[in-house]
C-alpha cells in the first residue's frame, strides 16, 4: 500500500513538472542554465562544455548505482525546475525510464547523450536480451561522441552562448584525444598475456575493447543480477586456469561477491589479491581526482595496470 502511495505522489509531481517544464522549455536565458544531469559522467560533460553559462545538479553522486536508482520526490522537483535534462540513455538508468518520458512530452530538451551513437560502435552482449551495453564511457572515444552531442543541445538551446561551447568543446575533444592515446600508452605497459580483467559486474566491454583487455564480470552486465556459488566456482576456475593475478572491486557495488573469489582461490592455494577498488557506473567523491571523468579514468588504468604487472 505503502508503495502504491508513493507511485502516485511521484506520478502527480510529474503531472506538475511537465506544466512547468513547459513553461521553462522557452530560450530565454537569463543567467545560467539550470541543468540537471543523472550521472558525475555526464555532469562533468555539461561543467565542461557549458563553464559559467550553465548550472549543473547531478542526481548520482559517488558509489550510487544507476541500475536500481529510483527517483526521489526531491529528484522530481528538481526535473520540474531544470531547463535542460541529459542522461545516459541504453537502459542505464532503468528505473527512470518513464520519468523521461514523460517529461519529454512538455520540455523538449530531455537528452539522452547516446542518442547519436552509430549502433556498430555499441556492444550487445548476449547476457543483456536484445539492450546495448550502456557503459559507453570506458571508452574515451565514445564519450567524446557524447560531448559533442552535449555541445549541439546547447547551442541549439542557447544560440547566443555558441562560441563558448564551441571553444570549450574543441578544448574538452582535445583532452580527451589525449587521454584516449594516454590509456593505450599505459594499457601497453602490460604484455597482452596478462590484460585479464576481473571485476565485480560486466560494465568494461567498452574499456576491453578499447584498450586490449580480456573482461570478465562476475555479475553480468546488471547489477541487478547477483553471483550464485556456481558463479563464483566458475571465476575461481577461471583465475586459476589463467593465472589471474588481481580481481577489482567496484565502488557502486558491494564487494562481497569478489571478496568471496579471492577466499575461495586463496583456499585452493592460489595468491590471490584484491588489487584495489574501480570507478565503474558513478565517479569519485566531489572535489577529489576521481571526481572528474579524466580522474577516474587515470585511477582506474593505473590501479589495473599496476596490480597486474
Amino acid at each position: 500500500m505503502k508503495k502504491i502511495f508513493c507511485s502516485m505522489i511521484v506520478l502527480a509531481m510529474l503531472g506538475s513538472a511537465c506544466t512547468k517544464t513547459k513553461q521553462v522549455a522557452k530560450n530565454d536565458v537569463t543567467g545560467p542554465i539550470r541543468i540537471v544531469t543523472t550521472t558525475g559522467m555526464i555532469g562533468d560533460l555539461v561543467k565542461n562544455i557549458g563553464g559559467e553559462r550553465v548550472e549543473v545538479l547531478t542526481l548520482m553522486g559517488a558509489g550510487v548505482d544507476p541500475h536500481l536508482y529510483k527517483a526521489s520526490a526531491g529528484d522530481i522537483r528538481h526535473l520540474q525546475e531544470a531547463r535542460m535534462i541529459f542522461y545516459n540513455g541504453l537502459n542505464l538508468e532503468g528505473k527512470m525510464g518513464d520519468i523521461f518520458v514523460r517529461v519529454s512530452r512538455d520540455n523538449p530538451f530531455v537528452i539522452p547523450v547516446t542518442e547519436d551513437f552509430d549502433h556498430a560502435k555499441l556492444l550487445e552482449p548476449p547476457a543483456f536480451q536484445g539492450h546495448f551495453d550502456p557503459h559507453v564511457w570506458f571508452d574515451v572515444t565514445l564519450w567524446a561522441e557524447a560531448g559533442r552531442r552535449v555541445q549541439k543541445a546547447l547551442e541549439v538551446f542557447d544560440p547566443a552562448g555558441s562560441a563558448v561551447y564551441q571553444k570549450n568543446g574543441e578544448v574538452l575533444q582535445k583532452r580527451l584525444t589525449e587521454l584516449h592515446k594516454w590509456s593505450i600508452q599505459k594499457a601497453s605497459e602490460l604484455p597482452k598475456i596478462k590484460r585479464v580483467l576481473v571485476t565485480s559486474h560486466d560494465a568494461y566491454n567498452y574499456f576491453g575493447r578499447a584498450y586490449g583487455f580480456e573482461v570478465i564480470g562476475l555479475q553480468g552486465i546488471s547489477t541487478v543480477t547477483q553471483a550464485g556459488l556456481a558463479d563464483i566456482a566458475n571465476m575461481v576456475d577461471f583465475i586459476l586456469k589463467h593465472k589471474v593475478k588481481a580481481v577489482f572491486v567496484e565502488t557502486s557495488v558491494s564487494p562481497k561477491a569478489i571478496q568471496r573469489v579471492e577466499q575461495d582461490a586463496k583456499s585452493r592455494g592460489w595468491p590471490l589479491k584484491i588489487g584495489g577498488e574501480l570507478f565503474s557506473d558513478a565517479m569519485g567523491k566531489a572535489g577529489s581526482p576521481e571526481g572528474t571523468y579524466e580522474g577516474m579514468i587515470r585511477h582506474n588504468m593505473n590501479t589495473i595496470v599496476e596490480n597486474l604487472k
